[in-house]
C-alpha cells in the first residue's frame, strides 16, 4: 500500500452534507490522507508511517471536476463561425455540418492526437472524470471508431450518432434513424445513448425510439434538449428517467419544475451561453426550483471551445447567476449525479482520490480570479498526474 497526506491546507471542499458545514462541507486546516488511491482519513492530525507528506498552507484541496459533457472526437475547427456570432449572426448549429465532414476525412491518428491535447488541457486545470461523446461521423463507420477511440481516454462515452440529420439523407431522416437503431447501437458498446432533440436535429418521436432503442441494447440515456428552442426533450427524459438532460437554455417553467421533482440532473452549459449569447442568469431558475444541477464544458469546436472547468465555474457565476459555492457544486458533485456516479464528486473516507490542489486560499478564487489557471497539481486515484510550480 502508498499513502500521501495532505496537511495544514488552507481549505478543504468535501461536499459532505453531513458535516454541516455549508453546501460544500468546508474544513480548515485539515489533513487529507490517501491510501491506495482512496481517501483514508480526514482529520485535523498527521498520522504517523505514512508515505508522503504534501505541505497545503494557503492551498485549497477539492474535489476533482466531473465534466459530464463534451464532444472530444472531431477535427478541424470553426474560428470563422464564432467570429461570425460576435458581428450579430445568431448560433443554429448549423456548423456542425462543417465539423462531420472535416472528421469524416481524418485519420484515426488525427482525432486520438487532438483527443489527447483536449484531455491534456482538461488535466491541466483539474478535469478528472470527462465524459466523451460521439456525434461528428454520422456513418456507421465513423461513429463506431469515434466511440472506439473515445473509449481510449473515458470510462464515459456517449454514441450520439443522432446529433443532426447527415446532409446525405437530409430528404429521408426517418432511413438515418433506422441506421441508428438498427446497426451503430447494436456495434457501438457505448455506456450511454444521447440524442439532440431540437429545431433543425431529431423530433421528440426520433428521440424516443433511438433513445428506447439504445436503453433496450444496456445503454442508459441523457438527452440534448430545449437548446435552440422549447420543446419536449424535457419530459422525454423524465419519462425515461434519463441521467441528465443538457442545455435547456429556453426551458419552460413546467420543465424546469418537472426536472426539479425528478432524478434527471439539469446540465446547464457557460461555455455554450458564453460563445452563443444565449440566456442570462439561466441556471438561478433550476436553482431556486429545486432541480439537481451540474455545469459542464460542453468542449466542441463551434460552440463551446474549451476544456477549462474553472472557466465554466466563473463563466456559470458571472453569466448564469450562480453562487461560487453553487457552481463549484455543480461542477463536482452535480457532474457525479449526471453521470450516476457515486464515487467521485466528493471527498469522503472511500471514495475515490481524484483531487485538485489549488494553489489559492479559497475555491472563491476559481470565479475570483477568471482566466487564470490555480491548479497546482491534479490527482487521479491518488496520483499525480499533472504539477505545475511558480
Amino acid at each position: 500500500m502508498s499513502s500521501v497526506a495532505f496537511t495544514n491546507i488552507a481549505t478543504v471542499v468535501t461536499n459532505d452534507g453531513a458535516l454541516e458545514n455549508g453546501p460544500l462541507g468546508i474544513l480548515k486546516g485539515a489533513t487529507v490522507v490517501v491510501e491506495d488511491g482512496l481517501i483514508a482519513s480526514i482529520s485535523t492530525s498527521i498520522p504517523s508511517g505514512v508515505d508522503q507528506e504534501i505541505d497545503c498552507s494557503e492551498m485549497t484541496l477539492l474535489p476533482g471536476f466531473v465534466d459530464s459533457h463534451s464532444h472530444l472526437i472531431f477535427a478541424g475547427d470553426r474560428a470563422d463561425e464564432f467570429a461570425a456570432r460576435s458581428h450579430g449572426q445568431k448560433y443554429t448549429a448549423g456548423g456542425i455540418a462543417s465539423t462531420v465532414k472535416a472528421t469524416r476525412l481524418a485519420t484515426n491518428g488525427d482525432l486520438r492526437t487532438n483527443a489527447q491535447r483536449l484531455l491534456n488541457e482538461a488535466l491541466a486545470t483539474g478535469t478528472t472524470t470527462m465524459e466523451i461523446k460521439s456525434g461528428y461521423g454520422l456513418t456507421e463507420k465513423d461513429e463506431l471508431r469515434s466511440i472506439e477511440i473515445a473509449q481510449e481516454f473515458s470510462d464515459e462515452t456517449t454514441l450520439l450518432a443522432a446529433h443532426v440529420i447527415p446532409e446525405e439523407f437530409a430528404t429521408n431522416p426517418d432511413a438515418y434513424v433506422k441506421l441508428i437503431i438498427d446497426s451503430i447501437i447494436p456495434a457501438s458498446g457505448a455506456k450511454w445513448i444521447d440524442v439532440f432533440c431540437d429545431r433543425g436535429a431529431f423530433s421528440v418521436e426520433q428521440a424516443q425510439a433511438i433513445l428506447r432503442s439504445g436503453i433496450a441494447k444496456g445503454m442508459s440515456p441523457r438527452i440534448h434538449a430545449n437548446q435552440l428552442e422549447a420543446g419536449k426533450g424535457v419530459q422525454l427524459a423524465v419519462s425515461l428517467s434519463a441521467a441528465s438532460a443538457d442545455h435547456l437554455s429556453n426551458s419552460t417553467d413546467k420543465d424546469i419544475e418537472l426536472l426539479a421533482s425528478s432524478s434527471t440532473v439539469a446540465t446547464l452549459l457557460p461555455g455554450a451561453e458564453f460563445s452563443t449569447h444565449l440566456v442570462p442568469n439561466l441556471g438561478r431558475k433550476f436553482l431556486d426550483a429545486g432541480a439537481t444541477v451540474a455545469i459542464a464544458s460542453d468542449c466542441n469546436p463551434g460552440s463551446s471551445y474549451t476544456t477549462s472547468m474553472p472557466f465554466c465555474i466563473a463563466s456559470a457565476v458571472s453569466l448564469l447567476g450562480f453562487t461560487v459555492e453553487e457552481a463549484v457544486l455543480a461542477a463536482t458533485f452535480g457532474g457525479a449525479k449526471a453521470l450516476r456516479r457515486d464515487d467521485i464528486g466528493q471527498l469522503r473516507v472511500g471514495m475515490k482520490a481524484d483531487l485538485v490542489l489549488l494553489d489559492a486560499p479559497s475555491y472563491i478564487h476559481l470565479a475570483y480570479r477568471p482566466g487564470v489557471n490555480l491548479v497546482h497539481s491534479t490527482y487521479k486515484s491518488g496520483r499525480a498526474v499533472t504539477t505545475w510550480q511558480k
